[in-house]
This record gives structure tokens, sequence and C-alpha cells, in this order.
């Protein structure tokens, strides 16, 4: 005879994983977001497979080449080095990319450690950190840096420590508001009541209630800072010749774009193609979310 002891029972999918298949059907349902991942995966795989698509070293000088309009040759011509223009902006898309979520990585971890721990302890630290923040924050991020690439060279290491002082700030802000509305909750204060430390309460009990934010604060930031990679580097702040990148190629070819206007263009084209994905997936993750930025404190 069967009994109720015998019936086997399915055990129910973890929290985590229920969480991530919720948030997967919530992210296709909204098309913003998925054209705007496509197409930050298009750079992704064009980048990694740049060597695969080209056949031209994006270094390389050919005096006897330079300038040359596009053909099937040179699809987009050529620079005023005899550098296929193709080849530089394929290739450029690993610096853009490689540089970008190394910085954005940085500045996303340190600001919702921060934020997540001024939410929590409150009081005198949250106090002296918000004015800290505040004197960060009123000086302009492209003059912060410069100051800091001034002082420190220029190179990658220095980008991405430069981008995550000037941007860490904001994202603390951001993750703050979004923990101050958890801090409260039940859980939380059953945590606290157990004597678990604050780093185990921000791992166990925080973060994974603000990963929606996290994430969409992710695509945002990483969007922003492409474009002052790119900025950096047109000033002559950023890569250093001859590095495949967008920005230093639209410096070098200026003085050209009446001649070969594509090895101006096509830059261009790679850089805004790279940051309209990037937030199409920020306002796609947002409203898909439910996530409004303004109340975090954006």
């Amino acid at each position: 005879m069967t009994t109720l002891d015998t019936v086997p029972v399915a055990a129910p999918p973890p929290v985590a994983e229920a969480r991530a298949v919720r948030a997967w059907r919530t992210l296709r349902s909204s098309r913003a977001a998925v054209i705007g991942l496509t197409i930050v995966a298009v750079h992704v795989l064009i980048a990694l497979l740049a060597p695969l698509l080209t056949s031209y070293d994006p270094i390389a000088n050919d005096a006897s080449h330079a300038l040359l309009g596009p053909s099937w040759e040179h699809w987009a011509g050529t620079d005023q080095y005899g550098r296929d223009v193709l080849a530089r902006v394929l290739y450029g898309g690993r610096y853009a990319l490689g540089v970008s979520v190394a910085a954005t990585l940085l500045t996303v971890a340190l600001g919702t450690v921060v934020g997540c721990a001024a939410a929590l302890r409150g009081g005198w630290f949250d106090d002296v950190l918000g004015r800290v923040l505040d004197a960060v924050l009123s000086v302009p991020s492209i003059l912060a840096l410069l100051v800091i690439v001034t002082a420190l060279g220029t190179g990658p290491a220095v980008i991405v420590l430069a981008i995550a002082v000037v941007y860490v700030p904001q994202v603390v802000r951001v993750v703050r508001g979004a923990a101050l509305a958890v801090v409260p909750a039940d859980y939380v204060t059953a945590a606290r009541a157990r004597g678990e430390g604050t780093w185990s309460i921000l791992r166990r009990e925080i973060l994974p209630n603000i990963t929606d934010v996290v994430c969409v604060e992710f695509a945002m930031r990483a969007s922003w800072v492409v474009l002052l990679i790119s900025s950096l580097s047109f000033l002559g702040f950023g890569a250093d010749p001859p590095t495949p990148d967008w920005g230093l190629m639209v410096a070098e070819n200026r003085t050209a774009i009446t001649v070969v206007p594509m090895a101006s263009l096509a830059p261009i084209i790679a850089l805004a193609t790279l940051v309209v994905g990037l937030n199409l997936a920020a306002d796609g993750l947002s409203k898909a979310w439910g996530v409004d930025r303004i109340r975090e404190g954006s």
C-alpha cells in the first residue's frame, strides 16, 4: 500500500535560481533591453574575432598606401600612415571594451560595497561619507580625470583607477538609496539579532535584494565610461599611439577628414553604436525590473 510518506516530492528550486529565472523572463519582455544587449554582444563578438575578420596589422605603417579611399583591398580605406582603417576599428573595440569593462567593474563593485555599508551602518559613518562624496562630486568629471592622468601618466591601469575615483561617489549614492529601502526589512533585523557581521548581512541579505539596481547602474555607467575613455584618447590623455583606439583614431585623422572621411567616421560609428546599445540595455533593464533611477539617487 502506498502512503504519503513514500510519494516523491520534487525539491523546490533554489531561491537564487528562481530569482534568476524570473529576471530572465522579465528581461525578455523588454524589447529595448533585448536590442541593446544584442548590439553589445555583437561588439563583443567582433572584438574577440578581430584577428579572424581582418588580415591586416592595425599598427603596421605603410607609407605607399597612405590616405586611400575605400576599395576591395581596404574596405574602409587607410589613414595617413597607411594603416587599414577597418582593422584599427575592429581591434579598437578590444581596447574600448577591455578598459571600459575593467573600469566599470571596479567602479560598481567599490560603489556597491561602500553604498551598502553606509546604508547599513548609518550614523556618523554615513554623515562623514556624505560630505566626502559631496566634495568629490563638486569637481567636474573630465577635469578630475585630466588632473589624475597628468599626475600619474597615461596607460590602461591609470585610466581605470581615475575613472573609479570619479564615478564611485555617484554609484555609492545610487546604491545607498536602494539599500536604505532594504535595511529596515525584518530579515535584516533578524540577521542583526542573530549577531551576524556587517559583511555577512551585506552579502546575504542586502545585495541579493538590490541586484537589479546594481545591474542597471553597471549598464548605464558603462556607456558613460566608454565615452569618457574615448574623450581622453581624443584629447591625448588616453591610449598612446599607435594603439588602435576609437578616440585616438578620430584625433589622428580629423585633419584629413575631407580626404579620407571613413578614417574618422568609422570609429565614430563604432563608438556611437556601442553607446546606443549600452543605453538601450540600461533603459530596458530599468523599465523591465521597475528600477527608478531618479528615486534611487542617480
